[in-house]
């Protein structure tokens, strides 16, 4: 395996007057999760088309498991595996017809595609589920057979778009148990995801893309720190005074505060919560301001992604124009028999 197991340098990409990645650098080392955040249309989708070669660049290098996206496509694809925001799956098959006929695409023997179909199976704890039509599942158990048919080939680099969109919490935590075990088998997974405490669990860097740029990168911890120790969040009684409590509250901040002028809400990141609070208390009380609602919290990677793009993630990713022309669910499958086995 190489030193890194992702390289982007300088991505680009334009749809028109569109420029969807505007030089985006990515670095992954091998066994580690880089999630990649950001609001719909940053950009996301489009860097793993690229990697995965579905999509050629307009400009820049990148390189994945060793080998060059652009120059050698089959290497790359030989080397990877990839799930998109929709369970494809032959829901006419059974779960392990729907895992046997992937291993034959990829011209293992029957035994042996057979072979890898019930480890799978058990792996994704979907055993019992196996010998049924894949249209008789719930969401969760799609989910899980489609990651599962991603692992066939035994990638070495797994890229996961979206893997838990619209599932529901106890499937999410499942699928991310899952994700777990293969990253301490060792496997290099590029996980795109709108659900931030996602990233904050499974993630051993974040990169957050926002306008086809990425505008920051580092651990979890390294991009709550860049807001200070703690959150104060104040909403004031009377929105219409939200900006004069804002000015009023601006030197207590460690960085600038972010606020909802018609909510009345107003978001401080300090450096010492607790004599801050108490500041906060008096100064809004000697101007004669009515508060609503008082807390205060340790920052969390959604204060970060307010912080930096200006918006909150949406809980439900919906279409982007950065998709534009690709039917959803559409997918292919990657990865050779032979390998390690990753799951």
């Amino acid at each position: 395996m190489p030193e890194l197991a992702i390289s982007a340098e300088g991505l680009r990409k334009s749809y028109g007057d569109v420029h969807a990645l505007r030089g985006i650098d990515l670095a992954v080392p091998p066994g580690t999760i880089l999630g990649l955040l950001g609001p719909n249309g940053a950009g996301k989708t489009t860097a793993v088309r690229i990697l995965v070669t579905l999509l050629r660049p307009d400009g820049g290098r990148a390189t994945v498991a060793g080998h060059d996206v652009l120059h050698e496509p089959d290497a790359v694809r030989a080397a990877i595996g990839l799930t998109g925001q929709y369970a494809a799956v032959d829901e006419n098959l059974t779960g392990r017809e729907n895992l046997e006929m992937v291993g034959r695409l990829l011209h293992m023997g029957r035994p042996a595609a057979r072979a890898r179909a019930v480890g799978l199976l058990a792996t994704f704890d979907l055993t019992e589920a196996g010998g049924r039509p894949a249209r008789t599942y719930s969401g969760g158990m799609r989910r899980r057979l489609d990651l599962a048919a991603s692992l066939v080939g035994h990638p070495e680099v797994l890229f996961l778009d979206e893997p838990t969109t619209g599932l529901d919490p106890a499937s999410r935590l499942g699928l991310w148990d899952v994700i777990e075990g293969l990253v301490a088998d060792g496997t290099t997974i590029l996980l795109t995801t709108q659900y931030l405490e996602e990233a904050d669990r499974l993630a051993n860097r974040i990169a957050v893309i926002d306008d086809g740029l990425v505008i920051a990168e580092g651990t979890a911890s390294q991009l709550k720190d860049r807001l200070g120790e703690d959150v104060v969040d104040v909403r004031i009684a009377d929105p219409s005074r939200t900006s004069e409590a804002l000015e009023l509250l601006r030197p207590l901040a460690a960085t600038e505060p972010r606020a909802d002028l018609a909510d009345g809400r107003i978001s401080l990141p300090v450096h010492h919560g607790a004599g801050t609070l108490a500041e906060v208390v008096r100064a809004v009380d000697g101007a004669g301001l009515e508060v609503a609602e008082l807390s205060l919290h340790r920052p969390s990677l959604d204060d970060v992604f307010l912080s930096l793009t200006g918006r909150r993630a949406e809980a439900e990713p919906a279409a982007r124009a950065e998709d534009a022309g690709s039917a959803p669910g559409t997918r292919r499958r990657f990865g050779r028999p032979g390998r390690r086995n990753a799951a």
